[in-house]
């Protein structure tokens, strides 16, 4: 009797734990599916890949502009800001060319290096642009990404989604995956082991 309950018990335990495994297996394939349709589009569309040195050669901020996160979107989607303009200086062909923050900027608004949050305050926002303003004439040099292929003559600040960050976001459905199929195949073994323990 007390045999029959130990196997029950250790039947249920198996199921359980095959349950856990292939659960975090298929969410493991859902989050490779999320990342997949989100962050590796906007990844591979990227052209700035290419990392040089660019110097500040005039760093203003023009009267205020108005923006829109998207092309025929309504008046309400509209909203003003002062417009810094950043010209730099890039090392790796001499040319003069304007920075923008990330690839976001250069699609939300080409004529600003920076677009703010609409739903950031209006004082907030001019504080800050005065202060990226600054930043840019004291620290004159820094890293910039270009296009090597010279489609875009550009450059941006920082990518959206640059190499590390991406292996950082398949880091987490690797391990989640990788932990499902180790708890999968140690639920076979005790398995096969109890079936050839019993067998014997």
């Amino acid at each position: 009797m007390l045999g029959k309950k130990l196997v029950t018990a250790q039947k249920r335990g198996e199921t359980r734990a095959l349950c856990l495994g292939l659960g975090m297996v298929a969410c493991s394939m859902m989050m490779y599916f999320f990342i997949g349709i989100t962050i590796v589009p906007f990844y591979t569309k990227s052209v700035w890949t290419a990392e040089t040195m660019c110097k500040v050669l005039k760093a203003s901020i023009n009267d205020k502009v108005l923006c829109t996160n998207s092309e025929g979107s309504e008046d309400e989607d509209l909203f003003p800001y002062p417009c810094l303009q950043v010209w730099v200086n890039l090392t790796a062909s001499g040319q003069e060319v304007m920075l923008y923050q990330t690839e976001d900027t250069l699609e939300r608004n080409p004529k600003c290096s920076y677009v703010p949050d609409k739903s950031e305050n209006s004082k907030e926002v001019k504080a800050r642009i005065e202060t990226i303003a600054s930043n840019f004439k004291k620290y004159q040099t820094f890293p910039c990404y270009y296009d090597p292929g010279g489609m875009q003559t550009n450059v941006i600040l920082s990518r959206l989604y640059p190499p590390k960050g991406l292996l950082f976001a398949f880091l987490w459905p690797t391990l989640m995956f990788t932990g499902g199929c180790l708890i999968i195949a140690l639920v076979k073994i005790s398995q096969y082991f109890s079936v050839l323990s019993a067998w014997q």
